[in-house]
């Protein structure tokens, strides 16, 4: 960005990507295993949309549940492991299985009924339009008499 112009302050911007760091910290520690997983989500506005990305590689559309409620988005679902290979010995395993879980806020007028959902390539958009802006209406005060 160059210098002397203006942006827009986002104060829970870093308490975000605070979040990510831990839970990915603690992703490592845990393995994993017994714990829902926050899938990464790009969040854009593009004209009167606002647009998620969220990447779930390998989870099929029909196992992701996505809902509004009192001005909160919610996608959740489960990824399940192949049964395949039994006794496998693995050296090192970083694919993630199990539940996930990402919630965010919408802005308040938003209806449910218009948002949609696509699934691509392993990620998910869900596109969100946004309310019209009420414009600041003058009122008018009218002098009572005494």
């Amino acid at each position: 960005m160059p210098s002397g112009t203006l942006s827009r302050l986002d104060p829970f911007s870093e308490v975000s990507d605070l979040r990510l760091g831990f839970d990915r910290l603690l992703g490592d520690w845990l393995d994993g295993h017994d714990r829902a997983r926050t899938p990464e989500m790009d969040l854009l506005r593009e004209g009167d949309h606002m647009i998620v990305r969220a990447n779930m590689p390998g989870v099929r559309p029909e196992d992701v549940k996505i809902e509004v409620q009192d001005n909160l988005l919610t996608f959740s679902g489960e990824h399940e492991e192949s049964k395949e290979v039994k006794d496998e010995h693995y050296l090192r395993r970083e694919r993630r299985y199990g539940s996930f879980y990402r919630a965010l806020s919408i802005p308040t007028g938003v209806d449910a009924q218009e948002i949609v959902a696509t699934a691509k390539d392993g990620v998910v958009e869900i596109t969100i339009p946004l309310p019209k802006e009420r414009k600041p209406e003058a009122v008018k005060i009218t002098p009572t008499a005494a």
